[in-house]
């Protein structure tokens, strides 16, 4: 999970609202973000470095790895970004897009990719991935 300055607000009252079905998964987010959620909500959340010191680079790292399977990514879209922000935005969403991660980078998207993770709707990410634990408890794909 990844909010922009002026999104960490509305991201935390998402969070609140689907804390039943984030406590479920094992979540990460930029620090500054995670630690509003985790006060707000108690959920345990693994805290990355701020946005601005790296963190939505190491989250790019985990997509490009299939650590992530779903990115939570509310920005500030009328907010003039520098080159730095645009880069490593647009790095986030390649990766994400290269690596089939469903994104939402707003509210109402948030709410539907987050009831379909709770419906299974994303399990496809499982069985298609070869590095995934099922596919190596089951050895249903050869590398």
């Amino acid at each position: 999970m990844i909010a922009d300055d002026k999104k960490k607000e509305l991201m935390t009252q998402f969070c609140i609202a689907y804390c039943g079905i984030l406590s479920k998964h094992s979540l990460c987010a930029t620090g500054i973000t995670g630690k509003y959620i985790s006060d707000a909500t108690g959920l345990k959340i693994e805290r990355l470095l701020s946005g601005t010191h790296g963190g939505a680079q190491q989250i790019a790292s985990r997509v490009s790895y299939d650590e992530i399977d779903l990115l939570l990514y509310f920005r500030d879209a009328a907010a003039e970004q520098d080159a730095e922000v645009s880069e490593t935005e647009r790095l986030l969403l390649r990766m994400c897009d290269i690596h089939n991660v469903p994104v939402a980078t707003n509210i109402a998207t948030a709410e539907i990719l987050v009831r379909a993770l709770d419906r299974g709707d994303l399990d496809w990410r499982e069985i298609i991935n070869p590095r995934s634990e099922y596919n190596r408890r089951h050895k249903t794909f050869k590398i």
